[in-house]
This record gives structure tokens, sequence and C-alpha cells, in this order.
């Protein structure tokens, strides 16, 4: 099943790339009544129906033809401004520092979720720079924190990278946004993700 954008249409566009058939067509069906959807079973597929119209792609990790770690890359090298996450059964792990992704979703995760995540990945796109990459991070960490114990987060340098990278995005992306007041950015950052993590943002 695929849906595409009609020429001139101002809908986000999202990719849905999953060799499960019956899953990426349930995915299509969610999403379909709030934006234009394209399918693809496979990551050859998934490139042929790749241009500059999409907004937002949810990658599967385990893929028969190629690695979804590599389509990622593959996104992100061509198509820079396209939001993208991974939507595996694959928990994440220390190495999702590395990934050039906005979220990571685990399987199974119903219509209600996905929905509330891709609102937030469109939602990324009215933003630029330092506030896109704070929000990026932070559901790393988010991800992270749920998997990974404290003795191994703080052994592990990647995690400590995170940690510091995070903490200079804070101070980037306040003051490239200073013309707005502390409880605006706070808000602001908040309206990019709810669930990751505004606790460390202090009131």
């Amino acid at each position: 099943m695929s849906t595409s954008p009609e020429s001139g249409d101002s809908q986000t566009t999202v990719l849905v790339l999953e060799d499960e058939e019956g899953l990426a067509d349930l995915y299509t069906v969610w999403l379909s009544d709030e934006y234009s959807v394209r399918t693809a079973y496979t990551a050859a597929e998934a490139r042929d129906k790749f241009d500059q119209d999409v907004d937002i792609a949810l990658i599967d990790r385990r893929l028969p033809d190629e690695s979804g770690d590599a389509v990622l890359d593959w996104i992100s090298r061509n198509y820079p401004k396209c939001r993208q996450a991974m939507v595996t059964a694959v928990n994440p792990d220390i190495d999702i520092v590395e990934m050039p992704l906005d979220d990571y979703l685990v399987k199974p995760i119903q219509k209600d979720e996905l929905l509330k995540r891709v609102r937030r990945l469109d939602n990324q796109r009215n933003y630029e720079g330092a506030v896109r990459d704070l929000y990026a991070l932070t559901r790393k960490r988010v991800h992270l924190e749920s998997e990974l114990s404290e003795s191994e987060r703080s052994s592990s340098e990647e995690f400590a990278w995170l940690e510091t990278r995070i903490e200079e995005l804070e101070q980037t992306a306040a003051e490239v946004n200073g013309k707005f007041d502390d409880r605006d950015f706070l808000e602001i950052v908040r309206r990019l993700g709810d669930d990751t993590g505004g606790d460390s943002y202090g009131e």
C-alpha cells in the first residue's frame, strides 16, 4: 500500500520503510489521515521513492537487503532536512549516539504513540539548528537511560560525550533564541517533546 502526495500538496510527507508488509501497511493507514505517506518494503524501494518532498522517514532497523543504519546514513547525506526515526524491535544501545536519527521507537508501537512521535518530528521542522539538535540528542539520552544501568552510563565515553554535547546545545540554543525569555524558551523545548527529560531544564 502506498499513497503519494499530489503536485503542490503542502501536506507533510512521511516515508515508511518496513519489510513486514502488513505492518508497513498498518502504519500507512494510521498516518494517512494526517500525512501524505509513501510506503516501502525494501531499502532499494525506499531509495527509489525518496526525494526532496519527504519530510519524515520511519526506518526499520532490520531489512532483508540492507541495514536500516545504512539507510539512515544515506538519507542524512542526501536529504539532511528530513527528520528520521528508527522503528524497530531492536532495543537501543550506546551506538545510537553516533546515528543520524531524531527519535527511536521500539516495537510493538500503538497508533496513538506513533502519531504522537510523528507529530513531534513534524514540529521539529519548524525549528532550526541548536533547538532541533537538542531535541534529537535529548531523545537519545532518554532511551539510553532506560536501557543502560547507571554504571554502564558512567563508564561510557559516548554517553559522557552525549551529556556534554547536550549541555553545550542548551547554552547555544538559549543564546540563539535570546529574543525569548526563559519561560518562552522552555516552552519551545517542551513543545518539541514533553517526555524528553524536561525536568533537566529546570523551572
